[in-house]
């Protein structure tokens, strides 16, 4: 499973990029605007931090401004991934986008019939939304599990990116359901390491080890 961080913070991608853990990187109008810099700019710094996938969002209504600015934004570097609306004109966007051979993430995906849709016009990945789901009485991770049947049915390629994750059972349960990727908030990516018997029997280990008076080195 591939992991992204949901992030646009250059200092944050620094810290976590060195973990070897990182795969890639989502960003969205909203994390940009936060960033209080040029979208441009910050897209081709994640670019040349991240190898993997960095999704920059389109804004546009209709499909042919969202075609105009997916080339803009995939001119930035030659791993940026045009992020679209799941709507009638961001799929028009996505086929056309897909037919020049560009990368694309569709994203706010709710439903299985969505994510569909979003396979049909060539989407390189969707981005089922977890957390949102959740907060809405659904469940988040059944929709993954249908996904992945529907996509292992018909052979489609189009990689499942659960997003919206809040936490580390979430990010369990999205691996479990057969989620190709999970785009996660850098606080969520460090709690993935935690669990109390580590520290308790790590900190036995340490005391055990002193105890000796030894030296490795």
């Amino acid at each position: 499973m591939q992991f992204f961080i949901d992030t646009a913070e250059i200092a944050v991608l620094r810290e976590l990029v060195p973990t070897g853990m990182v795969d890639g990187v989502t960003t969205n109008p909203t994390l940009i605007a936060k960033s209080g810099r040029k979208m441009s700019e910050v897209i081709a710094e994640i670019c040349a931090l991240v190898p993997g996938s960095v999704s920059a969002e389109v804004v546009g209504a209709d499909a042919e401004v969202m075609i105009k600015e997916g080339e803009y934004l995939a001119a930035i570097a030659p791993n940026v991934t045009v992020k679209v609306p799941l709507t009638w004109e961001g799929l028009k966007a996505t086929r056309a986008l897909s037919d020049k051979g560009l990368t694309t993430n569709v994203t706010l995906c709710f439903s299985a019939a969505q994510a569909l849709l979003a396979a049909k016009a060539g989407a390189t990945y969707v981005s089922p939304f977890v957390g949102r789901l959740d907060d809405h009485g659904a469940d988040g991770i059944d929709l993954l599990s249908d996904i992945r049947a529907i996509y292992d049915q018909f052979g489609y390629d189009t990689k499942i990116l659960a997003a919206s994750v809040r936490n580390a059972a979430h990010v369990r349960a999205a691996a479990i359901a057969g989620a190709d990727c999970a785009t996660i908030p850098p606080a969520t990516f460090k709690d993935l390491i935690k669990h109390p018997l580590t520290d308790k029997g790590l900190e036995a280990f340490m005391s055990d080890w002193a105890k000796t008076g030894q030296s490795i080195l």
